[in-house]
């Protein structure tokens, strides 16, 4: 499986998914960067993304829906807030209403993810960064580590196509 580990800070109020991959740092580039890739990995099996914005720019955004096996939409943002392709991004992830405007009931992450080219491959680091532990208690009782895992455990079928 590609996720090597999960590390989870509760003093640091952080989450670590560490992701290691046997293809060069730009083709694990091209998975974020392209969205009809993004679409296929980002979210966890069964709950397939549909990348409605996609611009990689400091400034920009993504903005998608995840459809669950019953056909309910699951909205989510992210304003990028740096980039330095094809080894780094770091943007703010946050959940979407049913109108695709971020909801303000809900928590937003900072996200930092780094590509890092090895002997081997490609390892990727996706650290997720709480304002608050009862932000990070919700989303992990909501399944995100569960949910990150599995999503990053889908690229490898997308770099070996």
């Amino acid at each position: 499986m590609t996720v090597t580990r999960v590390d989870k800070d509760v003093d640091a109020l952080t989450l670590t998914l560490v992701a290691d991959f046997t293809a060069p740092v730009e083709r694990v580039w091209q998975l974020w960067a392209d969205p009809r890739l993004l679409e296929r990995w980002w979210g966890p099996p069964g709950y397939p993304a549909t990348v409605e914005e996609h611009d990689l720019t400091p400034g920009g955004g993504v903005k998608y829906h995840m459809t669950g096996p019953d056909g309910e939409k699951y909205g989510g943002w992210w304003r990028i807030a740096s980039v330095a392709p094809p080894t780094s991004l770091e943007f703010s992830d946050g959940f979407a209403d049913q109108d695709g405007k971020p909801d303000p009931e809900m928590p937003v992450t900072t996200v930092r993810m780094t590509l890092t080219g090895r002997e081997d491959g490609t390892r990727m680091e996706l650290r997720s960064v709480f304002d608050t532990r009862e932000q990070m208690e919700r989303l992990a009782e909501m399944g995100m580590v569960e949910g990150m895992s599995q999503a990053a455990g889908q690229m490898d079928a997308l770099l070996e196509g």
